[in-house]
């Protein structure tokens, strides 16, 4: 198996499924492909719904909503493909996105993650890879403190402003909306760090990557659109820790610390 596409749903059926058709009409020019779809416990008929619709596809049935990086072990877990999708349900593939995307790793050994560009529904850019947090950059993001200067000079070196996305590059950390791992590389690093219920996760990955030598790249020549939705920032900044999304990004920010200690941020 050339490809493993691994799709965690909770409560996205709609979603997991425009992802799935996507996917499927893609150009892969030969290359075989199998996709997994995990679901956690989201009590929607999305197992029966793709048994019917594309048998093919492995289906994996969750008792609970087990976590972001819990949920996508399980699927890599029982991936067979010498490189490893990780796509969100909000994820649509473009035409070429897969064989772009292995040719690219082909001819990178060195890479163990890659990430394509990502634009929203209206076609603008989407921030899909960055810099190492600063100790203060998630409240920056999540509270009236992003608007003062010093505020705003930390979340624009984070987001990388000052690069054009057109550019392929060596990059600290991807968004796990969608990331094309090398297989061996996963299995040197190990899956994702399920402390990590929902956030970080892939900043985690992405940093073990790095640790063990394998490069993390941006690869603005394939494309994929996500429609994302930051739901820990929806909420007015005054409700920001009545919001489930923000604690668990709060939570997941002082788990990541713990673990990696204060010299690494920036």
């Amino acid at each position: 198996m050339d490809i493993s596409i691994v799709i965690l749903n909770y409560k996205s059926k709609g979603l997991t499924l425009n992802c799935v058709r996507s996917i499927r009409e893609s150009d892969f020019g030969g290359l075989k492909y199998e996709i997994i779809v995990v679901d956690n416990n989201s009590e929607d008929s999305i197992g029966e719904i793709l048994n019917w619709q594309y048998p093919e596809i492995k289906f994996i049935q969750n008792k609970k909503n087990i976590g972001m990086g819990a949920g996508n072990n399980i699927g890599i877990k029982a991936a067979s493909g010498k490189y490893i999708v990780i796509a969100n349900p909000d994820i649509l593939a473009s035409k070429d996105v897969f064989r772009k995307m292995y040719d690219f790793m082909e001819e990178n050994k060195d890479i163990g993650a890659a990430g394509p560009r990502q634009f929203n529904p209206d076609r603008t850019i989407q921030n899909s890879c960055y810099r190492w947090y600063g100790l203060l950059t998630p409240l920056y993001r999540r509270t009236p403190l992003g608007r003062f200067k010093f505020a705003k000079r930390d979340l624009d070196r984070f987001l990388m402003k000052d690069f054009d996305h057109k550019t392929t590059r060596e990059v600290d950390w991807l968004l796990g909306s969608f990331l094309f791992c090398r297989a061996e590389a996963l299995r040197q690093v190990g899956m994702f760090d399920e402390r990590f219920f929902l956030y970080f996760e892939d900043t985690d990955l992405c940093r073990r990557f790095w640790e063990k030598n394998w490069k993390v790249v941006y690869f603005p020549e394939a494309e994929v659109i996500h429609n994302h939705a930051r739901k820990s920032a929806q909420e007015p900044w005054y409700k920001f820790l009545g919001s489930a999304a923000t604690r668990s990004h709060i939570a997941s920010w002082i788990k990541y610390l713990r673990k990696w200690g204060i010299h690494s941020i920036k």
